[in-house]
């Protein structure tokens, strides 16, 4: 099948790339010519584990082009995906302004019918908005009604993603579900035509109104953040009453109605999705008059949460932090990703310079991003390995949970620290353990 993607980004390249793994031919469009450039010669402009093979390997095969013509992208592809951002507004609300941008180039370009699919996760009424804007552009364009040149019809479609940053590579191919929210028959016939290999094996298709498609995908993760500040919330209070919170996550989670996914606490959640979703959802409601309030208080509670550890580190020291030095091990708001978008590492690096401290930073992806962010400073330092970052510091902070950071060599972090402390904001280590090798330690809702 012919497929156009239009918009290079994460969503895009990861759907698109996958795509023509399954033998699809699929031509990417994105507005950046630097961006084209780099990815026809094999490059990737985003850290995402394997996509740089899958997308070396199609190119090879001649299954994957990428292109800033918007003409020729459109004349390629029966699926017109778009996957382009849509930001947060001051007020929380979704940015449509380049999904509508996309839609209104289709409709331009568009010569015969066409599938227009919703990959970006847009608010309710979305498909509405596309489907208006793009008869807008039809009705200017010129057809002659006594001859076979008559306005191209189209389909509606809303296809939301659910791919995890980390694991995106896989989610796409081992999908939970793939929802696809459409009105009429020829739509579904060529979605299910595109998704048959995803099949085989069980059904996971879900076929759904529109409108419902696109409540999913924000009630989906909308739901994951609720468990995330949930537990972050037990975990205050179990410091508070002497509990560790590790026991009562296996407590709770070992019941299936529950289960374990999204249950571990922390120094609060981050990147493109969670954060942006949860305020896009929460507008949504406030303009049909139904103010979400769990969602007000999940958003609240992770806000507070990514200053636990800031508050744990001066209850230590001191609120004037002016001579300490620390040692950060992660920087992304999580382990896969290069992304530092919301991440807790900058709430906890801005909170410390602004009490005098100084940082030596060190992040197994996101090295990059971070100067891009930040530049240099003279209260921030870059490691270039995670026993670098160690030297001469007060304390080692924990931020985010790579793997490499999960069995370190604790003899080399007690030589290279000033004085044995760790905080840990991902409950790696056992409070037990640490304090039988002699370091102090602060966990999330383990301190008792």
């Amino acid at each position: 099948m012919k497929i156009t993607v239009i918009g290079s980004g994460y969503v895009g390249l990861v759907s698109g790339a996958c795509l023509a793994d399954l033998g699809n031919d699929v031509l990417c469009l994105d507005v950046d010519p630097r961006k084209i450039e780099l990815l026809n010669n094999g490059g990737v402009p985003i850290y995402e584990p394997g996509l740089d093979e899958v997308i070396k390997r199609n190119i090879a095969a001649g299954r994957l082009r990428f292109t800033t013509d918007v003409a020729a992208s459109v004349a390629h592809g029966l699926v017109q995906m778009i996957a382009v951002g849509t930001p947060s507004e001051e007020d929380g609300s979704a940015d449509l302004q380049y999904v509508i941008a996309a839609a209104r180039s289709i409709a331009r370009h568009m010569t015969e019918y066409k599938v227009i699919v919703d990959k970006s996760t847009v608010p309710v009424g979305t498909a509405d908005k596309v489907r208006q804007a793009m008869q807008e552009e039809l009705d200017q364009r010129s057809f002659d009604p006594q001859s076979s040149l008559l306005a191209p019809e189209f389909s509606m479609v809303s296809n939301p993603e659910f791919l995890k940053e980390g694991a995106a590579i896989d989610d796409f191919n081992r999908p939970d579900r793939i929802v696809i929210g459409a009105e009429d028959d020829a739509a579904v016939k060529i979605m299910k035509e595109m998704y048959a290999p995803f099949q085989r094996n069980h059904e996971r298709l879900m076929v759904m109104d529109i409108r419902s498609a696109e409540l999913t995908k924000y009630a989906a993760n909308a739901m994951l953040a609720t468990r995330i500040s949930f537990m972050n919330e037990l975990a205050n209070l179990a410091e508070r009453v002497g509990a560790d919170i590790e026991h009562v996550r296996k407590g709770i989670g070992s019941d299936q109605r529950i289960g374990y996914s999204f249950l571990y606490a922390g120094c609060g959640y981050g990147g493109s999705c969670f954060p942006k979703d949860v305020r896009a959802l929460q507008r949504t409601s406030a303009e049909y008059g139904l103010p979400l309030k769990v969602l007000e208080a999940v958003e609240q509670v992770n806000n507070a949460q990514k200053s636990v550890m800031l508050k744990k580190i001066t209850k230590r020291f001191g609120s004037d932090l002016t001579g300490k030095h620390f040692a950060l091990w992660g920087l992304a708001f999580k382990p896969g990703t290069d992304d530092m978008r919301e991440a807790s590492s900058r709430v906890l690096m801005e909170g410390l310079w602004a009490r005098g401290a100084t940082v030596t930073a060190f992040d197994p992806a996101a090295m990059k991003e971070t100067r891009h962010i930040y530049g240099d400073r003279t209260d921030l330092c870059y490691a270039d390995n995670a026993k670098n970052a160690l030297q001469d510091a007060d304390a080692l902070i924990i931020v985010t949970e790579w793997k490499a950071f999960k069995s370190p060599d604790f003899g080399i972090i007690k030589a290279r620290l000033k004085q044995p402390i760790i905080f840990d904001g991902r409950n790696l280590f056992e409070p037990a353990d640490m304090k039988k090798q002699g370091f102090e330690y602060f966990g999330i809702g383990r301190e008792g």
